[in-house]
Protein backbone atom coordinates (compact mmCIF):
# COMPACT_ATOMS: atom_id res chain seq x y z
CA UNK A 1 0.00 0.00 0.00
CA UNK A 2 1.35 3.39 -0.96
CA UNK A 3 0.34 6.99 -1.31
CA UNK A 4 1.51 9.89 -3.46
CA UNK A 5 2.11 13.09 -1.51
CA UNK A 6 1.58 16.33 -3.42
CA UNK A 7 2.09 18.55 -0.32
CA UNK A 8 -1.54 19.66 -0.19
CA UNK A 9 -3.12 16.27 -0.66
CA UNK A 10 -2.25 12.58 -0.95
CA UNK A 11 -3.49 9.85 -3.26
CA UNK A 12 -3.86 6.50 -1.52
CA UNK A 13 -3.59 3.31 -3.54
CA UNK A 14 -2.37 -0.28 -3.53
CA UNK A 15 -0.52 -1.04 -6.78
CA UNK A 16 -0.86 -4.81 -6.50
CA UNK A 17 -4.63 -4.73 -6.08
CA UNK A 18 -5.21 -2.03 -8.68
CA UNK A 19 -3.10 -3.77 -11.33
CA UNK A 20 -4.53 -7.24 -10.69
CA UNK A 21 -8.14 -6.00 -10.61
CA UNK A 22 -7.59 -4.02 -13.81
CA UNK A 23 -6.09 -7.08 -15.51
CA UNK A 24 -9.01 -9.23 -14.37
CA UNK A 25 -11.48 -6.63 -15.64
CA UNK A 26 -9.79 -6.46 -19.06
CA UNK A 27 -9.71 -10.26 -19.21
CA UNK A 28 -13.42 -10.25 -18.36
CA UNK A 29 -14.18 -7.98 -21.33
CA UNK A 30 -12.25 -10.35 -23.58
CA UNK A 31 -14.20 -13.38 -22.31
CA UNK A 32 -17.53 -11.54 -22.44
CA UNK A 33 -17.01 -10.50 -26.05
CA UNK A 34 -16.59 -14.15 -27.01
CA UNK A 35 -19.50 -15.35 -24.84
CA UNK A 36 -21.82 -12.76 -26.44
CA UNK A 37 -21.01 -13.93 -29.99
CA UNK A 38 -19.01 -10.79 -30.66
CA UNK A 39 -21.81 -8.43 -29.66
CA UNK A 40 -20.21 -4.98 -29.73
CA UNK A 41 -23.11 -3.37 -27.84
CA UNK A 42 -22.62 -5.73 -24.90
CA UNK A 43 -18.88 -5.08 -24.90
CA UNK A 44 -19.28 -1.30 -25.01
CA UNK A 45 -21.84 -1.26 -22.20
CA UNK A 46 -19.69 -3.49 -19.99
CA UNK A 47 -16.59 -1.42 -20.82
CA UNK A 48 -18.38 1.70 -19.59
CA UNK A 49 -19.21 -0.05 -16.30
CA UNK A 50 -15.59 -1.18 -15.96
CA UNK A 51 -14.22 2.30 -16.68
CA UNK A 52 -16.46 4.07 -14.20
CA UNK A 53 -16.06 1.23 -11.70
CA UNK A 54 -12.27 1.56 -11.68
CA UNK A 55 -12.56 5.33 -11.21
CA UNK A 56 -15.06 4.78 -8.39
CA UNK A 57 -12.67 2.33 -6.77
CA UNK A 58 -9.88 4.93 -6.75
CA UNK A 59 -12.24 7.61 -5.42
CA UNK A 60 -13.53 5.43 -2.58
CA UNK A 61 -9.99 4.49 -1.54
CA UNK A 62 -9.21 8.12 -0.62
CA UNK A 63 -11.44 8.80 2.45
CA UNK A 64 -10.09 7.88 5.85
CA UNK A 65 -11.60 4.66 7.28
CA UNK A 66 -13.12 6.77 10.03
CA UNK A 67 -15.63 8.03 7.45
CA UNK A 68 -16.83 4.50 6.72
CA UNK A 69 -16.92 3.75 10.44
CA UNK A 70 -19.02 6.80 11.26
CA UNK A 71 -21.51 6.46 8.39
CA UNK A 72 -21.75 2.65 8.14
CA UNK A 73 -25.27 2.62 9.58
CA UNK A 74 -26.40 5.30 7.13
CA UNK A 75 -24.98 3.40 4.14
CA UNK A 76 -26.70 0.18 5.24
CA UNK A 77 -30.02 1.96 5.85
CA UNK A 78 -29.96 3.52 2.38
CA UNK A 79 -29.22 0.10 0.84
CA UNK A 80 -32.16 -1.51 2.65
CA UNK A 81 -34.50 1.33 1.66
CA UNK A 82 -33.46 0.85 -1.98
CA UNK A 83 -34.21 -2.88 -1.68
CA UNK A 84 -37.76 -2.04 -0.51
CA UNK A 85 -38.11 0.41 -3.39
CA UNK A 86 -37.15 -2.40 -5.79
CA UNK A 87 -39.63 -4.80 -4.17
CA UNK A 88 -42.64 -2.46 -4.25
CA UNK A 89 -41.93 -0.18 -7.20
CA UNK A 90 -39.33 -1.92 -9.35
CA UNK A 91 -40.12 -3.76 -12.58
CA UNK A 92 -40.86 -7.47 -12.33
CA UNK A 93 -38.33 -9.44 -14.38
CA UNK A 94 -38.55 -13.25 -14.52
CA UNK A 95 -40.88 -13.25 -11.53
CA UNK A 96 -38.56 -11.19 -9.28
CA UNK A 97 -38.53 -7.56 -8.15
CA UNK A 98 -34.80 -7.01 -7.72
CA UNK A 99 -34.06 -3.96 -9.83
CA UNK A 100 -34.64 -0.21 -9.89
CA UNK A 101 -34.83 1.21 -13.38
CA UNK A 102 -33.27 4.58 -14.13
CA UNK A 103 -34.11 4.43 -17.83
CA UNK A 104 -30.65 3.98 -19.29
CA UNK A 105 -29.46 1.65 -16.53
CA UNK A 106 -30.89 -0.64 -13.85
CA UNK A 107 -29.60 -1.03 -10.29
CA UNK A 108 -29.87 -4.13 -8.11
CA UNK A 109 -29.68 -2.59 -4.60
CA UNK A 110 -29.26 -5.94 -2.83
CA UNK A 111 -25.71 -5.97 -4.21
CA UNK A 112 -24.97 -2.95 -2.02
CA UNK A 113 -26.24 -4.75 1.09
CA UNK A 114 -23.54 -7.41 0.80
CA UNK A 115 -20.95 -4.59 1.01
CA UNK A 116 -22.40 -2.33 3.68
CA UNK A 117 -23.79 -5.00 6.03
CA UNK A 118 -20.33 -6.39 6.95
CA UNK A 119 -19.00 -2.83 7.31
CA UNK A 120 -21.78 -1.94 9.76
CA UNK A 121 -21.28 -5.15 11.74
CA UNK A 122 -17.54 -4.47 11.89
CA UNK A 123 -18.22 -0.97 13.23
CA UNK A 124 -20.61 -2.38 15.84
CA UNK A 125 -18.21 -5.11 17.01
CA UNK A 126 -15.16 -2.83 16.90
CA UNK A 127 -15.64 -1.64 20.46
CA UNK A 128 -16.91 -4.93 21.86
CA UNK A 129 -14.64 -6.70 24.33
CA UNK A 130 -13.42 -10.18 23.47
CA UNK A 131 -14.76 -12.79 23.70
CA UNK A 132 -18.07 -11.57 22.26
CA UNK A 133 -20.90 -12.10 24.74
CA UNK A 134 -24.25 -13.69 23.89
CA UNK A 135 -26.10 -10.36 23.80
CA UNK A 136 -23.90 -8.88 21.08
CA UNK A 137 -23.84 -12.18 19.22
CA UNK A 138 -27.63 -12.51 19.07
CA UNK A 139 -28.12 -8.83 18.18
CA UNK A 140 -25.70 -9.24 15.29
CA UNK A 141 -27.29 -12.47 14.09
CA UNK A 142 -30.75 -10.88 14.32
CA UNK A 143 -29.66 -8.01 12.06
CA UNK A 144 -28.04 -10.42 9.58
CA UNK A 145 -31.19 -12.51 9.29
CA UNK A 146 -33.44 -9.46 8.95
CA UNK A 147 -31.44 -8.27 5.93
CA UNK A 148 -31.27 -11.86 4.63
CA UNK A 149 -35.06 -12.28 4.79
CA UNK A 150 -35.69 -8.90 3.14
CA UNK A 151 -33.46 -9.72 0.17
CA UNK A 152 -34.69 -13.32 -0.16
CA UNK A 153 -38.29 -12.04 -0.41
CA UNK A 154 -37.55 -10.43 -3.81
CA UNK A 155 -36.88 -13.45 -4.39
CA UNK A 156 -33.10 -13.48 -4.73
CA UNK A 157 -31.74 -16.48 -2.87
CA UNK A 158 -28.25 -16.27 -4.39
CA UNK A 159 -27.54 -12.72 -3.23
CA UNK A 160 -29.34 -13.39 0.07
CA UNK A 161 -26.97 -16.28 0.80
CA UNK A 162 -23.94 -14.07 0.10
CA UNK A 163 -25.39 -11.38 2.40
CA UNK A 164 -25.91 -13.99 5.12
CA UNK A 165 -22.33 -15.17 4.73
CA UNK A 166 -20.96 -11.61 4.66
CA UNK A 167 -22.37 -10.88 8.10
CA UNK A 168 -21.40 -14.25 9.57
CA UNK A 169 -17.83 -13.85 8.26
CA UNK A 170 -17.34 -10.62 10.21
CA UNK A 171 -18.91 -12.16 13.30
CA UNK A 172 -16.53 -15.12 13.03
CA UNK A 173 -13.47 -12.92 12.45
CA UNK A 174 -14.46 -10.75 15.43
CA UNK A 175 -13.97 -13.71 17.78
CA UNK A 176 -17.09 -15.87 17.81
CA UNK A 177 -16.55 -18.94 19.97
CA UNK A 178 -16.33 -22.38 18.39
CA UNK A 179 -18.89 -23.65 20.88
CA UNK A 180 -21.45 -21.22 19.56
CA UNK A 181 -20.54 -22.07 15.96
CA UNK A 182 -21.01 -25.79 16.62
CA UNK A 183 -24.35 -25.22 18.35
CA UNK A 184 -25.57 -23.00 15.50
CA UNK A 185 -24.62 -25.63 12.91
CA UNK A 186 -26.47 -28.32 14.89
CA UNK A 187 -29.60 -26.14 15.06
CA UNK A 188 -29.34 -25.44 11.34
CA UNK A 189 -29.15 -29.14 10.47
CA UNK A 190 -32.14 -29.92 12.71
CA UNK A 191 -34.19 -27.14 11.12
CA UNK A 192 -33.48 -28.19 7.51
CA UNK A 193 -36.86 -29.98 7.04
CA UNK A 194 -38.71 -26.87 8.23
CA UNK A 195 -36.68 -24.61 5.95
CA UNK A 196 -37.26 -26.97 3.01
CA UNK A 197 -41.04 -27.00 3.41
CA UNK A 198 -41.69 -23.41 4.49
CA UNK A 199 -38.89 -21.20 3.22
CA UNK A 200 -37.84 -22.39 -0.24
CA UNK A 201 -39.91 -21.68 -3.33
CA UNK A 202 -41.02 -24.71 -5.43
CA UNK A 203 -38.56 -23.90 -8.22
CA UNK A 204 -35.72 -23.67 -5.65
CA UNK A 205 -36.59 -27.10 -4.21
CA UNK A 206 -36.66 -28.46 -7.76
CA UNK A 207 -33.16 -27.11 -8.45
CA UNK A 208 -31.78 -28.72 -5.31
CA UNK A 209 -33.49 -32.04 -6.08
CA UNK A 210 -32.11 -32.16 -9.63
CA UNK A 211 -28.64 -31.38 -8.27
CA UNK A 212 -28.58 -34.82 -6.66
CA UNK A 213 -30.61 -36.56 -9.39
CA UNK A 214 -30.51 -34.82 -12.81
CA UNK A 215 -32.80 -37.48 -14.26
CA UNK A 216 -35.74 -35.95 -12.36
CA UNK A 217 -35.95 -33.12 -14.89
CA UNK A 218 -33.28 -33.57 -17.58
CA UNK A 219 -34.80 -31.07 -20.02
CA UNK A 220 -35.89 -28.57 -17.37
CA UNK A 221 -34.02 -27.51 -14.23
CA UNK A 222 -31.18 -30.00 -14.86
CA UNK A 223 -30.57 -28.80 -18.44
CA UNK A 224 -28.26 -25.94 -17.49
CA UNK A 225 -25.93 -28.07 -15.37
CA UNK A 226 -25.81 -30.88 -17.93
CA UNK A 227 -24.84 -28.54 -20.77
CA UNK A 228 -22.37 -26.75 -18.52
CA UNK A 229 -20.58 -30.01 -17.68
CA UNK A 230 -20.42 -30.93 -21.38
CA UNK A 231 -18.92 -27.52 -22.20
CA UNK A 232 -16.31 -27.74 -19.44
CA UNK A 233 -15.31 -31.29 -20.30
CA UNK A 234 -15.05 -30.65 -24.04
CA UNK A 235 -12.58 -27.79 -23.52
CA UNK A 236 -9.75 -30.13 -22.56
CA UNK A 237 -6.35 -28.64 -21.73
CA UNK A 238 -6.02 -25.98 -24.43
CA UNK A 239 -9.67 -25.29 -25.28
CA UNK A 240 -11.36 -24.93 -28.65
CA UNK A 241 -10.22 -21.37 -29.25
CA UNK A 242 -11.69 -17.89 -29.07
CA UNK A 243 -15.32 -17.90 -30.24
CA UNK A 244 -15.22 -21.60 -31.15
CA UNK A 245 -17.29 -23.02 -28.30
CA UNK A 246 -20.07 -25.23 -29.63
CA UNK A 247 -22.20 -25.53 -26.49
CA UNK A 248 -22.33 -21.78 -26.00
CA UNK A 249 -22.55 -20.52 -29.58
CA UNK A 250 -25.04 -23.16 -30.72
CA UNK A 251 -27.39 -22.16 -27.87
CA UNK A 252 -27.14 -25.38 -25.89
CA UNK A 253 -25.73 -23.53 -22.88
CA UNK A 254 -27.99 -20.79 -21.46
CA UNK A 255 -26.93 -17.58 -19.70
CA UNK A 256 -23.51 -17.65 -21.35
CA UNK A 257 -22.85 -13.98 -20.62
CA UNK A 258 -23.78 -14.10 -16.92
CA UNK A 259 -24.12 -17.14 -14.65
CA UNK A 260 -22.46 -19.72 -16.92
CA UNK A 261 -19.66 -17.68 -18.45
CA UNK A 262 -17.18 -19.84 -16.51
CA UNK A 263 -18.27 -22.83 -18.65
CA UNK A 264 -17.73 -20.75 -21.81
CA UNK A 265 -14.20 -19.90 -20.67
CA UNK A 266 -13.49 -23.56 -19.90
CA UNK A 267 -14.74 -24.69 -23.32
CA UNK A 268 -12.87 -22.08 -25.36
CA UNK A 269 -9.65 -21.68 -23.35
CA UNK A 270 -9.40 -25.02 -21.57
CA UNK A 271 -7.57 -25.90 -18.38
CA UNK A 272 -4.78 -23.41 -19.12
CA UNK A 273 -7.22 -20.50 -19.42
CA UNK A 274 -9.00 -21.50 -16.21
CA UNK A 275 -5.69 -21.82 -14.36
CA UNK A 276 -4.68 -18.29 -15.34
CA UNK A 277 -8.10 -16.93 -14.36
CA UNK A 278 -8.31 -18.68 -10.98
CA UNK A 279 -4.68 -17.77 -10.20
CA UNK A 280 -5.53 -14.11 -10.70
CA UNK A 281 -8.53 -14.46 -8.39
CA UNK A 282 -6.43 -16.08 -5.69
CA UNK A 283 -3.70 -13.47 -6.00
CA UNK A 284 -6.30 -10.78 -5.28
CA UNK A 285 -7.65 -12.74 -2.31
CA UNK A 286 -4.19 -13.44 -0.86
CA UNK A 287 -3.26 -9.77 -1.25
CA UNK A 288 -6.42 -8.78 0.63
CA UNK A 289 -5.58 -11.33 3.33
CA UNK A 290 -2.13 -9.79 3.69
CA UNK A 291 -3.62 -6.29 3.89
CA UNK A 292 -6.08 -7.38 6.58
CA UNK A 293 -3.26 -8.69 8.77
CA UNK A 294 -1.36 -5.42 8.47
CA UNK A 295 -4.34 -3.07 8.78
CA UNK A 296 -4.17 -0.24 11.29
CA UNK A 297 -6.88 -1.40 13.71
CA UNK A 298 -9.48 -4.06 14.40
CA UNK A 299 -12.23 -2.31 12.44
CA UNK A 300 -10.11 -2.19 9.28
CA UNK A 301 -9.07 -5.82 9.71
CA UNK A 302 -12.69 -6.94 10.07
CA UNK A 303 -13.82 -4.95 7.01
CA UNK A 304 -11.00 -6.16 4.76
CA UNK A 305 -11.41 -9.75 5.95
CA UNK A 306 -15.19 -9.71 5.54
CA UNK A 307 -15.24 -8.09 2.09
CA UNK A 308 -12.45 -10.30 0.73
CA UNK A 309 -14.31 -13.41 1.94
CA UNK A 310 -17.48 -12.14 0.20
CA UNK A 311 -15.45 -11.82 -3.00
CA UNK A 312 -13.96 -15.32 -2.85
CA UNK A 313 -17.29 -16.87 -1.70
CA UNK A 314 -19.05 -15.43 -4.75
CA UNK A 315 -16.36 -17.04 -6.89
CA UNK A 316 -16.73 -20.43 -5.19
CA UNK A 317 -20.53 -20.37 -5.39
CA UNK A 318 -20.47 -19.54 -9.11
CA UNK A 319 -17.90 -22.23 -9.92
CA UNK A 320 -19.65 -24.78 -7.69
CA UNK A 321 -22.93 -24.02 -9.43
CA UNK A 322 -21.43 -24.31 -12.92
CA UNK A 323 -19.67 -27.63 -12.29
CA UNK A 324 -22.71 -29.16 -10.56
CA UNK A 325 -21.58 -29.16 -6.92
CA UNK A 326 -24.13 -26.53 -5.87
CA UNK A 327 -27.70 -25.79 -7.03
CA UNK A 328 -28.26 -23.04 -9.57
CA UNK A 329 -28.87 -19.82 -7.62
CA UNK A 330 -28.08 -17.09 -10.16
CA UNK A 331 -24.62 -16.03 -9.03
CA UNK A 332 -22.36 -14.02 -11.40
CA UNK A 333 -18.64 -14.65 -11.81
CA UNK A 334 -16.97 -11.68 -10.03
CA UNK A 335 -15.67 -8.94 -12.36
CA UNK A 336 -16.29 -11.18 -15.39
CA UNK A 337 -20.03 -11.73 -15.88
CA UNK A 338 -22.17 -9.18 -17.66
CA UNK A 339 -24.09 -6.85 -15.35
CA UNK A 340 -23.39 -3.49 -13.83
CA UNK A 341 -24.71 -3.92 -10.27
CA UNK A 342 -22.48 -6.85 -9.29
CA UNK A 343 -19.51 -5.31 -11.08
CA UNK A 344 -19.85 -1.90 -9.41
CA UNK A 345 -20.44 -3.46 -5.98
CA UNK A 346 -17.08 -5.22 -6.11
CA UNK A 347 -15.30 -2.07 -7.26
CA UNK A 348 -16.87 -0.33 -4.26
CA UNK A 349 -15.67 -3.16 -2.02
CA UNK A 350 -12.10 -3.00 -3.31
CA UNK A 351 -12.05 0.79 -3.01
CA UNK A 352 -13.01 0.47 0.65
CA UNK A 353 -10.43 -2.29 1.15
CA UNK A 354 -7.68 -0.07 -0.28
CA UNK A 355 -8.81 2.77 1.98
CA UNK A 356 -8.65 0.51 5.05
CA UNK A 357 -5.20 -0.75 4.08
CA UNK A 358 -3.47 2.40 2.91
CA UNK A 359 -4.42 4.84 5.69
CA UNK A 360 -2.20 4.47 8.71
CA UNK A 361 -2.65 6.06 12.11
CA UNK A 362 -0.03 8.62 13.06
CA UNK A 363 2.08 7.57 16.03
CA UNK A 364 2.39 10.46 18.54
CA UNK A 365 5.90 11.52 19.44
Amino acid sequence: MRYLDFKKFSIYYDPYLIISITLLSILGLFFLYSASDGNAAVLIKQSIFVFFGLILMIVLSQPDPQIYYSYSGFFLLISIILVFVAIFFGPEINGANRWISFGFVTLQPSELCKIFLPIFIASYLYGVKLPINLKNTFLTIFLIFVVFLIVSSQPDLGTAIVILLSGLYVLFLAGLSWTFIGSALAIFVISLPFLWNNFLEPFQRQRIATLFNPDLDPFGSAWNITQSKIAIGSGGIFGKGFGEGTQSHLNFLPETETDFIFAVIAEEFGLIGLTILISLYFFIFIRCFYLSINARDRFCRLVIGGLSLVFISTLFINIGMVIGLLPVVGMPLPLISQGGSSLISFYIAFGIIISMASHKKLVPR
